[in-house]
């Protein structure tokens, strides 16, 4: 089941046996709870499991997959949280924090993300969702190993939502490096370095799951997999294709499946 997004945050429930997703990234942090049966994944070269209780802290652009770790099968909610959201609860100041242990034991997180999650077919109110996204960015940054960066100190912040603006509004074409030299102000070096400080991906990736929203969209309106390929921007279906397994870990196909068999259930 997937909620109605709001102002960028996403947030799902799901339920499989055995291998439920394929090695796959984000470019947002992914905050899960376990809510029955164990969740196993590998992240960062080891295999994690994560309990009933546990929290669930995948980074921007981590590698990972998914799997019921027994045969009783796995049920879960993840909310997928934007690196900016952070950055703007902290007014611009602090940095994106990273933490190294992915499966986290901490009660107030954990009540936190539950309350972020408990009702998927509401959009969470605006009062109540700057209260959440502030108490998240506050149990990230405690659970924080200290190695983050500060973007209100190395990272000229304007110039990088200026890119980020412009890469969204011209996601359904390939944009240039000359073109965002020109959108920042700096050469192509520094902002690439600079903007994946700033949201935790680099300006191509965030170009690319920019399409991959717009194709989410068409697909949930019945759109077919060519006709979405070639109006989220992609080269043909095969491309789009390769993106999107790459990205969430399983066919469009099987996207649009999940989809529609979630709502059945309702």
């Amino acid at each position: 089941m997937q909620a109605p997004s709001s102002r960028g945050i996403e947030r799902i429930e799901a339920r499989f046996h055995g291998n439920g997703f394929s090695p796959h990234r984000h470019d947002t942090y992914a905050l899960g709870l376990t809510l029955a049966g164990v969740q196993t994944f590998r992240y960062r070269g080891s295999g994690r499991a994560s309990l009933p209780g546990n929290v669930i802290v995948l980074h921007p652009d981590e590698l990972h997959d998914g799997a019921a770790g027994t045969d009783e099968g796995l049920r879960y909610r993840m909310l997928y949280l934007q690196p900016e959201r952070l950055v703007e609860a902290a007014g611009g100041a602090g940095d994106l924090p990273f933490v190294t242990d992915p499966v986290v034991s901490d009660a107030e997180f954990r009540q936190c993300l539950a309350e972020a999650l408990d009702d998927l077919e509401e959009i969470p109110q605006d009062l109540l969702l700057d209260d959440l996204i502030a108490r998240l960015a506050a149990s990230l940054r405690r659970h924080a190993d200290g190695r983050s960066r500060s973007p209100s100190t190395s990272v000229a912040r304007d110039a990088m939502l200026r890119c980020r603006d412009y890469l969204r509004d011209n996601c359904d074409r390939a944009v240039s490096s000359g073109e965002l030299e020109a959108v920042s102000g700096l050469d192509r070096y520094t902002t690439a370095r600079q903007f994946r400080t700033f949201l935790g991906t680099s300006p191509h990736r965030y170009l690319v799951m920019r399409r991959l929203d717009r194709a989410k969209v068409l697909l949930s309106e019945g759109g077919g997999l060519a006709d979405t390929a070639a109006h989220a921007g992609f080269a043909d279906q095969a491309h789009f294709t390769r993106h999107f397994k790459k990205t969430f870990g399983m066919t469009p196909g099987r996207w649009v499946a999940l989809q529609r068999s979630a709502r059945g259930l309702h």
